[in-house]
């Protein structure tokens, strides 16, 4: 049987995981009520976090697609997987055109050599604009440096969300056959050599309670049984090792077998230390397989035991070595993390705020307390010379909003490289540090009233550009502690916006709300109303409280400031000071 292997890529919600669930559903790999993004992060928020593979089976032939996440956090789980497939699908909202990711994931693409074919999604939009769309796609890869084999890319057009692909957008069609029909006609058939000895190589980890690491692997050349093999590291250190158990996939699903042939995706089990990019042989001598490279990350931050005052009344582990065995897993399978063991606390780098606040949800869904500072961009030094990673920023917002977006992005060192009018705004490009972008997307949401599209990418490092202007405002402090009362809160609403509500109870040092002027400010949050016996009509006005602005992992990561903890627990998510107590945070900033 013949094998196709194929990635879809895209921009964030332009509809890949759509288009997968719909084939599998078609062609009876899942059931209806099943979907790729399996994980219960990835179904809250509608987005694909973790690069995952599943085979369908169209006219005798096996196709294995690998659906990958679109946000450019998640980039790593898509560099590793283009090496391993033999072409991909590009999916381009039919409104939208060409987003920063699609770029991103498309330049990496065709730099392997893959020749990609073209999905335009989304057609029944009623500001679709399909020969607009055509025209950016061709002049992104153009831009890209495609060449004459790579330019010659079919399209095909679909509404993945009704299960629909066409050739023409005017053609009429009931299912995915013609997407398909052009997988298999446009990508070249996977080499099945099985006379050679077996090389293969692992493009994606994972993790079982009993079998230990696994790892997903391409197989480039011979077959794949149980028993001894040998494994080359890319520095060329050979281990002796032996696969206890090879799974094939049938949908989503795992099934177990006997042995594996070239050209085919496979799990094995057994190789407890094996990692991405190594080469799995029979022979010893056998000549390594490109390395598969992975973006360096460009954000870094502490996770430190939580020593609130509140600490252990809600976790189950909340020691540092449980901490440090957590993070040890994370490694396993994350390919885009690291983690720095060796100084008093943890030291996690990661590919942005979302990467990080991913692995912080599903730490505290597992029972962990921990405490984490705020991030902090990677600086190298180069040739003497502060370097910093630079981002592209795209944004799409009504044209109303434009002059607020450049004022406020230019105070955070941003650079405008194009701006183009469309129906329904204005679109912008910045290129901008990644210091400007921390912090900014809750200020982007308040400023377009909820009506613009941000999206960014890693670009490069480049000369450090010099200070950035971050948020005016100050923090609110609890200097009591206890249970808010709504008397407090009422009077302190006025200084600020809180992030409790009244009845939560509050410790000295907790943040509990900003303050517009931009000072800190140590409030009582727990003084109630003085009583007395005497009765007069005019003493009691009803209190009226504004509802507080809730804070999850994502906001406390972005308006934290440097002498600020964030506490994530299983029940709460807080804000607090460094030292709890006020002289210490008064000694703290003379020490400066």
């Amino acid at each position: 049987m013949e094998i196709r292997n194929i990635a879809i890529i895209a921009h964030v919600d332009h509809g890949k995981t759509t288009i997968t669930d719909a084939i599998m559903q078609q062609t009876g790999a899942k059931g209806a009520d099943e979907s790729m993004d399996s994980d219960s992060i990835e179904k809250e928020r509608g987005i694909t976090i973790y690069a995952k593979n599943t085979v369908v089976f169209h006219k005798d032939t096996k196709i294995n697609i690998v659906d990958t996440p679109g946000h450019a956090d998640f980039g790593s789980e898509v560099e590793r997987v283009l090496r391993s497939i033999d072409s991909v699908m590009l999916v381009v909202d039919a409104q939208e055109g060409p987003m920063p990711q699609t770029r991103f994931v498309l330049k990496k693409s065709l730099e392997i050599g893959h020749k990609p074919m073209v999905v335009i999604n989304k057609i029944d939009k009623p500001a679709a604009r399909l020969g607009e769309v055509e025209e950016e796609i061709y002049e992104l890869f153009l831009d890209l440096g495609a060449n004459d084999e790579q330019l010659d890319f079919p399209i095909i057009y679909s509404v993945g969300r009704d299960g629909i692909a066409k050739k023409k957008p005017e053609d009429e069609s009931k299912d995915m056959t013609p997407l398909l029909d052009q997988i298999i006609d446009h990508v070249e058939p996977a080499k099945n050599d099985t006379e050679s000895p077996l090389r293969l190589q692992p493009f994606s980890l994972a993790y079982d309670d009993f079998l230990g690491r696994l790892a997903v692997a391409r197989i480039y050349e011979g077959v794949v049984k149980i028993g001894n093999v040998f494994v080359k590291s890319v520095d060329g250190e050979v281990r002796n090792k032996k696969i206890i158990k090879i799974f094939t996939f049938e949908g989503t699903a795992r099934k177990e077998v006997e042995q594996a042939e070239a050209g085919d995706i496979v799990m094995i089990a057994g190789i407890d230390d094996i990692d991405i990019g190594e080469t799995v042989c029979a022979d010893q001598n056998a000549e390594l397989l490109p390395n598969i490279t992975v973006d360096e990350p460009t954000i870094a931050l502490e996770f430190l035991v939580n020593d609130s005052p509140f600490a252990g009344k809600e976790g189950k582990f909340v020691t540092r070595e449980q901490i440090r065995e957590r993070l040890e897993k994370e490694l396993e399978i994350n390919v885009g993390l690291k983690v720095d063991f060796t100084g008093a606390n943890f030291t996690v780098y990661g590919r942005g705020e979302l990467h990080i606040a991913v692995l912080l949800e599903n730490m505290r869904r597992e029972g962990f307390e921990i405490q984490v500072s705020q991030p902090r961009v990677i600086i190298k030094e180069v040739d003497g010379k502060k370097q910093e990673p630079f981002e592209e920023m795209t944004i799409s917002v009504p044209e109303e909003f434009s002059g607020a977006i450049i004022e406020k992005l230019g105070k955070r060192k941003g650079i405008m490289s194009n701006m183009q009018h469309e129906n329904d705004g204005v679109r912008m490009t910045f290129e901008i540090p990644t210091r400007g972008v921390l912090g900014y997307r809750n200020e982007f949401i308040v400023d377009t009233k909820g009506m613009g599209i941000l999206s960014s990418r890693f670009i490069e490092f480049r000369p450090y550009a010099g200070d950035v202007v971050r948020r005016a405002a100050g923090s609110m402090i609890s200097g009591e502690t206890g249970k808010a009362l709504g008397f407090a809160l009422y009077n302190l609403q006025n200084r600020g916006a809180l992030y409790i509500g009244a009845s939560t109870q509050v410790y000295e040092g907790q943040v509990i709300g900003n303050t517009s002027k931009g000072d800190e400010m140590t409030v009582n949050p727990i003084k109630g109303k003085q009583l007395t016996n005497m009765r007069s009509s005019g003493t009691d006005e009803a209190i009226n409280l504004t509802p507080p602005i809730t804070i999850n992992i994502e906001k406390g990561l972005e308006i934290m400031t440097g002498d600020e903890y964030l506490e994530v627990t299983p029940e709460s998510v807080r804000l607090r000071k460094m030292g709890l107590k006020e002289g210490d945070r008064v000694k703290a900033k003379r020490n400066k």
